[in-house]
């Protein structure tokens, strides 16, 4: 078995100002006013679309960015509740973990109790020797990976318009949300913030 931390990672080379100068020439569509574009107007004209007191999210609608997550599998589950995205996922029904162990994520608010780390520890072994113990005795992946763990580590890769982001980033960097969804969306979130101007500057989190 081994333990790992979450993470993420960008698939797209993302350059900010040329997003920005795609999506106001398309959305300038609306108004018809292509004449005013110049080297300058993208980030004013996306900034007042979007933290205006009727914002006009659709503007950014027709640019997207694709993720990979390693993450736990509760993770994972919360993360495809966001509706409109495309979704592929490493499969427990067609992987078989028996000849490299399994992978599990660390759950840092457990990192310092060493009592409670110790139990999950406990745990995940022996979820780990229960799914060998079915692979040996002639059961398919997809029959013993009943026993796999909340804990296991999955990858998914996540395609969202950046309006869509905008909606994951402001459920998902809430205090109210999951703390190992905070752990990867909110350095996520400045990853965007600093890749792309504008678009998530107006979503605010607490550390």
């Amino acid at each position: 078995m081994k333990i790992i931390n979450a993470y993420f990672h960008i698939e797209d080379d993302l350059d900010g100002d040329k997003i920005l100068k795609k999506l106001e020439y398309w959305a300038r569509n609306c108004y018809k006013s292509e004449e005013k574009i110049s080297e300058e107007s993208a980030r004013i004209f996306i900034k007042a679309r979007l933290q205006s007191t009727d914002p006009h999210e659709g503007i950014v609608e027709h640019e997207k960015v694709t993720v990979r997550f390693i993450c736990d599998r509760g993770i994972s589950h919360e993360i495809v509740r966001h509706r409109i995205g495309s979704y592929l996922q490493e499969s427990t029904r067609y992987c078989n973990y028996k000849s490299d162990g399994i992978v599990v994520i660390e759950p840092k608010f457990f990192v310092g109790n060493e009592k409670r780390y110790n139990i999950w520890l406990d745990a995940m072994q022996h979820c780990e020797n229960a799914y060998i113990a079915l692979i040996e005795d002639g059961a398919k992946p997809e029959e013993a990976r009943t026993v796999l763990p909340n804990s296991l580590k999955t990858e998914i890769i996540v395609t969202y318009n950046l309006s869509s982001w905008r909606n994951f980033f402001k459920k998902r960097c809430s205090k109210r949300a999951h703390p190992q969804m905070r752990e990867l969306s909110i350095p996520l979130l400045k990853e965007f913030q600093r890749l792309i101007p504008v678009i998530f500057d107006d979503i605010k989190y607490e550390e």
